[in-house]
C-alpha cells in the first residue's frame, strides 16, 4: 500500500531519495484524513528547510495542515501543477501529487525515518 522505495515520517510525509535529492509528498493516509485538498502552499525555491520543520501548508475543506520537511536541505523545485490543480494531492499522493524537491544537506537523516512497513503499522 505504501511504496517501499521511500521513507515516511510520523507526521505522514514521505521522501524518495535519488543521489543527493529528495522528493517530498504526503501519504495516502494523510490525504484521506484531510479530505478534498483545495490549496497547497509550497515552500519557496531556495529556502532551506530543516528536518521536522514546517515547510508549507495544505488546505482542505476540513482543515489547514502543516507540511513538515522529512529532511534538511534546500528547496530546489516545487510541483507547479498544484497551483492550479491542488486536488492532484488527493488523486495521486505518491505520484503526481508530490509537493517539493530538496537538495539534501545530510542524507543520513533518511535512515531515521520509517520504512513502508513501519509506516503501515503506524496508521493501521
Amino acid at each position: 500500500m505504501y511504496p517501499a522505495d521511500r521513507r515516511y515520517t510520523k507526521d505522514h510525509e514521505w521522501i524518495i531519495v535519488s543521489a543527493n535529492r529528495g522528493r517530498v509528498g504526503i501519504t495516502d493516509y494523510a490525504q484521506k484524513q484531510l479530505g478534498d485538498v483545495v490549496f497547497v502552499e509550497s515552500p519557496e525555491v531556495g529556502r532551506v528547510v530543516a528536518l521536522g520543520q514546517a515547510a508549507g501548508t495544505i488546505e482542505s475543506v476540513k482543515a489547514v495542515s502543516e507540511i513538515y520537511s522529512p529532511a534538511t536541505g534546500r528547496v530546489v523545485e516545487v510541483n507547479p501543477a498544484l497551483a492550479s490543480k491542488p486536488e492532484t494531492v488527493n488523486k495521486d499522493p505518491h505520484g503526481d501529487g508530490w509537493l517539493f524537491d530538496i537538495e539534501l544537506s545530510n542524507s543520513s537523516e533518511i535512515d531515521g525515518l520509517l520504512t513502508s512497513d513501519q509506516y503501515a503499522d503506524l496508521v493501521k
